[in-house]
């Protein structure tokens, strides 16, 4: 197997384990606060991180990797947790999917920024593209939509796509499953206490769905779906991988039918899949 059929294979893995990630974070919120699901997710996975680099006796980063593994930290350990928990209190994560399609523009965007990545000028025509339906569809939308809760996932989107970005180049160095793993032990020494301080009083009124979805986006969401993604990301490249996750949305939106119950309307699903088809469009002159 070539090295951009791996890419390829591993991203979508790590798109398929992503897809959980919104309906999982939705039931979640039902029961715990966004804070509290932000930092134990974080804490829970940051603990298993630490117990695997101490296992296989991984050696410390470099001095010059703290910097850009607080960035991958801030970017996909805390920010795109907390804002997508903090905007699934006013969206549905049928809605709040729908803004998975800027991922991989932004993703992009930063990989040139950060990874020295040079797409041609065609690929951004048809990203931009997919970008404009998918913000386009956002905004005319009623019942769902809120001006708040759009604004959340629209800057979860861009601390994301940085966090994706830097944590791929990163892996290129360093091993996928240790970039991420070396973000959360960093992170660890602030989620750990803050998780401890924002445990609810009582856990009597805390369901098993909000249970099992805490566990989900602290061992999936946070850890495993990473070790798929950053490898993904490093051997196809990032620019080119990164329009997988214009799948996730259609496979998100299935999880939010099926169990959420969230209504999934045919327009949402047009816009996806005409998303989908800049992706394939765009995905032809990402190198």
């Amino acid at each position: 197997m070539n090295k951009a059929t791996s890419g390829w294979m591993n991203g979508f893995l790590g798109v398929l384990i992503f897809s959980g990630s919104l309906p999982a974070t939705r039931l979640a919120v039902a029961d715990f606060d966004p804070l509290f699901l932000t930092v134990c997710r974080a804490a829970i996975a940051g603990v298993l991180a630490g117990a695997l680099l101490l296992t296989f006796q991984q050696q410390r980063p470099a001095k010059s990797d703290i910097i850009p593994l607080l960035v991958v930290a801030f970017g996909v350990v805390i920010g795109f947790p907390l804002l997508t928990a903090l905007a699934l209190q006013y969206v549905t994560s049928a809605h709040a999917i729908v803004f998975i399609g800027l991922l991989p523009l932004a993703t992009a965007i930063f990989g040139v920024l950060r990874g020295g990545e040079r797409p041609r000028p065609v690929f951004w025509i048809f990203s931009a593209a997919g970008s404009l339906l998918v913000a386009g569809f956002a905004l005319i939308q009623g019942g769902g939509s809120s001006p708040l809760g759009d604004a959340y996932m629209l800057a979860s989107i861009v601390v994301c796509g940085l966090g994706y970005a830097e944590g791929a180049r990163l892996s290129r160095r360093l091993g996928n499953w240790q970039v991420i793993s070396w973000a959360l032990v960093l992170s660890l020494p602030v989620m750990l206490p803050f998780s401890f301080y924002f445990t609810p009083d009582s856990w009597s009124g805390i369901g098993v769905p909000a249970l099992l979805s805490l566990a989900y986006v602290s061992l999936f969401s946070m850890l495993i779906g990473f070790v798929f993604w950053y490898r993904g990301l490093a051997l196809g490249g990032i620019a080119a991988v990164g329009q997988l996750q214009l799948l996730q949305p259609f496979f998100g939106l299935l999880l939010a039918s099926v169990i959420l119950h969230e209504k999934v309307g045919w327009a949402l699903v047009a816009v996806n899949v005409a998303v989908i088809g800049c992706v394939a469009a765009a995905r032809r002159f990402a190198k």
